[in-house]
């Protein structure tokens, strides 16, 4: 079977590409391409140019036009002369495998879309057996409509008595095919494996999870990148893994965290991102079980970046996905130290922005949209941490008088959950 490989971004050069359509204009595909560029970076490539096109909408042969795509050709072929080749082209959305296909025969180079290089980034990540396992199955799926591409240098072959074309001459399948279809049914079998040990993993996770005694169950949540590690270590003294990069963390961690006298388990959750491959969703089902079974969400967000609403919508739509929208939640908006606003001139006539909103206004503003049920911290210089814990203990402690009225809070699990 051909071995199947996503990528290999050991400090390659990237090109990105994104289109800009009625649904997304210039500024929105600029942002887009930027946390593509980052995941690139995530990943170990470095971008050294965009190409955009404007469009009503991708091509359902080649994703961006004919005009275009000679263009970035041309820019491939002047960086070979050059001698510092360009080892990949990295699109802003999933393409099909005939676009892919047409693109690279054009292009002759390494062909990523937004989610081959999500996947990538994943298994560079993954570190126990559970997430290797959530990450292959994620492989496989997005690997199985695309076989016939891996296989386009195997051309179907005829011949023989079969090349003919009487009634008793079908013809004769060439190797290319029958090489497909050996491979799909080794992928299809691999894949049944796979989600067997997820379902036994499965088992495992929800048998902890019984074990774990009447305590509220508290989960982090948030766009990648927000600070929900940080948060972790703060709140629960530990040292759970976090670094500014994209998915520092996959497996769910689960920590007791002790305000006075009350204990709580609190859970680190993979972060989400925007066009999050629906595989991987399905993949890492039992890892956002954590986040199902959590009687309190705390929706981590970073104000300081430039559109963390949109970030906040898409982490509500993906909760909305796991039937998880209607669960009790607090707003964390961490990174206030970061927060940078453009105070208007007087005589500047132009609409205020949210840009020219000072943290202020910009609390007052997201206090009355959620009734006040949010913080302003920043966990990295320890800003507000006094209050956000005195919130959180009044929050929890009124949740486990209504669900364990009969229990106490004396409580001897482990410090450490994993």
């Amino acid at each position: 079977m051909k071995e199947f490989v996503i990528s290999e971004v050991k400090t390659e050069s990237a090109i990105l590409v994104g289109l800009i359509t009625q649904q997304q204009d210039e500024a929105k595909t600029k942002e887009y391409l930027d946390e593509l560029e980052f995941l690139a970076d995530t990943a170990g490539a470095v971008t050294i140019k965009r190409f955009t096109q404007r469009v009503n909408g991708p091509s359902a042969i080649t994703y961006v036009g004919k005009g275009k795509l000679d263009e970035i050709r041309s820019f491939i072929k002047q960086r070979e002369e050059d001698e510092e080749p360009v080892g990949m082209v990295i699109f802003d959305d999933e393409l099909s495998a005939k676009q892919m296909r047409n693109i690279e025969q054009m292009l002759e180079v390494k062909i990523l879309d937004r989610t081959s290089l999500i996947l990538d980034i994943f298994a560079m990540r993954a570190q126990t057996a559970n997430a290797k396992t959530q990450v292959e199955l994620a492989q496989y799926r997005y690997m199985l409509p695309r076989l016939q591409r891996l296989w386009t240098h195997l051309e179907r072959q005829g011949g023989g008595s079969g090349s003919g074309g009487g009634k008793g001459s079908v013809g004769l399948r060439g190797p290319g095919e029958t090489q497909l279809e050996m491979d799909r049914r080794i992928i299809l079998n691999r894949m049944s494996l796979l989600k067997e040990r997820l379902l036994e993993i499965d088992k495992q996770k929800k048998t902890q999870r019984k074990n774990r005694g009447r305590m509220i169950r508290v989960a982090l949540v948030g766009y990648t990148n927000v600070g929900k590690s940080t948060i972790m270590n703060l709140l629960s003294k530990s040292e759970v893994f976090a670094e500014n990069k994209l998915f520092a963390t996959l497996d769910t961690t689960v920590r007791k965290v002790v305000i006075d006298n009350l204990p709580f388990l609190l859970a680190d959750t993979v972060g989400f991102i925007r066009k999050l491959p629906t595989d991987l969703v399905d993949s890492f089902k039992s890892t956002l079980d954590e986040v199902r079974e959590a009687d309190l969400l705390l929706h981590v967000v970073d104000i300081s970046h430039s559109d963390f609403e949109e970030q906040i919508n898409v982490v509500n739509k993906t909760l909305a996905d796991l039937g998880c929208a209607d669960k009790p939640s607090i707003l964390v908006f961490n990174k206030i130290d970061n927060y940078k606003w453009v105070d208007k001139d007087a005589d500047d006539l132009t609409p205020e922005t949210k840009n020219n909103l000072t943290l202020d206004d910009l609390k007052r503003t997201w206090m009355a949209k959620v009734s006040g049920n949010c913080l302003f911290v920043s966990a990295r210089e320890k800003q507000n941490i006094v209050e956000f814990r005195e919130v959180l203990y009044k929050t929890v402690r009124e949740m486990h008088v209504q669900k364990y009225p009969y229990n106490d809070f004396l409580y001897t699990l482990e410090d450490t959950l994993e």
